[in-house]
């Protein structure tokens, strides 16, 4: 017998929150919800979901602060669902913890897809072989991480150190949206220079050497001002 898997709804409008609800069980998810941060984080450290949907505008408490918050202690996937816009609000919504950001209004198709995404992925961090890692593959890009060898179409492909770790850090992450401070610190660490023009130079070498026309990208998506996202990975 399957398990259902569980999501939690934090926020604050009830009629937001029964829609959401409605059409999640309607998918066969089971669903429990709070109307406040305090009633979420409570929910979320006792009832351990699999998914957590989670609104920023709470009346007790930045939703901000309840990434942090729960950040501290667990992995639970986050998407945030809110009607902020501005690109500072999802890059530090993002920055914080949050696996994916979706603003309102939203489709519920679009929410779906995010969240079995956000599902395949902790599923697959969360207890998959290593042999089942070992490798990133998505339209015809394979990244063979123990051997260090990355093929398009059958065909190595050959990046430098910077490039390989711009690459395989999104690989790694693929179907999350990583920002440009998170990208940057990753591959140049803590004390780099914030200004992305040398991630910008070197991503514009990673989409020439990797995709048949970087002007339509397959593999890499730019989220303008936010950063990258990487297509989902086959394997999930």
């Amino acid at each position: 017998m399957n398990l259902r898997q569980e999501i939690l709804l934090i926020e604050d409008e009830k009629n937001i929150c029964n829609f959401i609800a409605t059409t999640l069980r309607a998918q066969d998810y089971k669903v429990s919800f709070a109307h406040n941060a305090a009633n979420g984080m409570s929910l979320a450290a006792s009832g351990c979901p699999d998914l957590i949907l989670l609104d920023l505008g709470l009346p007790d408490m930045d939703g901000i602060d309840v990434i942090h918050n729960i950040r501290e202690w667990s992995s639970i996937p986050i998407i945030v669902i809110s009607a902020r816009t501005q690109e500072k609000e999802k890059v530090e919504a993002l920055d914080a913890g949050a696996d994916d950001y979706i603003t309102k209004p939203f489709g519920t198709p679009e929410l779906m897809a995010r969240i079995r995404t956000a599902l395949r992925r902790s599923s697959l961090n969360g207890g998959v072989p290593a042999s089942d890692q070992d490798r990133y593959t998505a339209k015809g890009l394979v990244i063979d991480y123990g051997k260090h060898i990355i093929t398009v179409d059958g065909n190595i492909v050959h990046f430098t150190q910077i490039e390989y770790k711009i690459l395989t850090f999104l690989a790694r992450n693929s179907g999350k949206v990583i920002t440009y401070d998170t990208l940057i610190t990753h591959v140049w660490g803590p004390y780099a220079d914030s200004n992305n023009r040398i991630l910008r130079v070197n991503m514009a070498n990673i989409r020439r050497k990797l995709e048949h026309n970087s002007a339509d990208p397959q593999y890499i998506f730019t989220e303008i001002g936010i950063g990258y996202r990487m297509i989902d990975n086959e394997n999930l």
